[in-house]
């Protein structure tokens, strides 16, 4: 059984999707995608030396274009905050007076123990406060 250059090609093109999907590495999808080209390529009569060239000039080309746009998007990425660095930053409205010793707020739909940035201040309830920090189980507020 004589099997077409092309047939091999895309064997192979099958064969670099395995890791690809394994081990989530791209390089191994450019890799594939080089070797569809030479399918192509040996479907339309190249010879086995432009095959190869196609193989090698895909794969390079797409590792040396794609893969810097790539690195470029995930370190662009924007920062999710969660838990209390998620709560830095937010408004939040008193509910019993506020001062450098103690106080309530509502903050994110639950009630929290809160005290001032300043030893000086103090917020009244209804007034809407910024949380500075989250010092354990209480809000600094300003």
């Amino acid at each position: 059984m004589d099997i077409d250059a092309w047939v091999w090609w895309l064997i192979g093109a099958v064969g670099l999707g395995i890791p690809l999907v394994l081990t989530a590495m791209p390089e191994f999808g450019m890799f594939a995608i080089g070797a569809v080209a030479a399918a192509v390529t040996a479907a339309l009569g190249g010879g086995v030396v432009a095959q190869i060239l196609v193989f090698v000039i895909v794969s390079v080309a797409l590792i040396a274009v794609v893969r810097p746009i790539a690195n470029r998007h995930r370190d662009q990425r924007p920062q999710h905050r969660s838990g209390i660095d998620a709560l830095r930053g937010r408004s939040a409205v008193v509910l019993e007076r506020v001062d450098s010793s103690g106080g309530r707020i509502k903050l994110a739909g639950e009630i929290w123990s809160a005290r001032t940035l300043d030893a000086h201040s103090s917020f009244e309830p209804g007034q809407s406060v910024d949380v500075v920090e989250i010092d354990g189980a209480t809000a600094v507020v300003m």
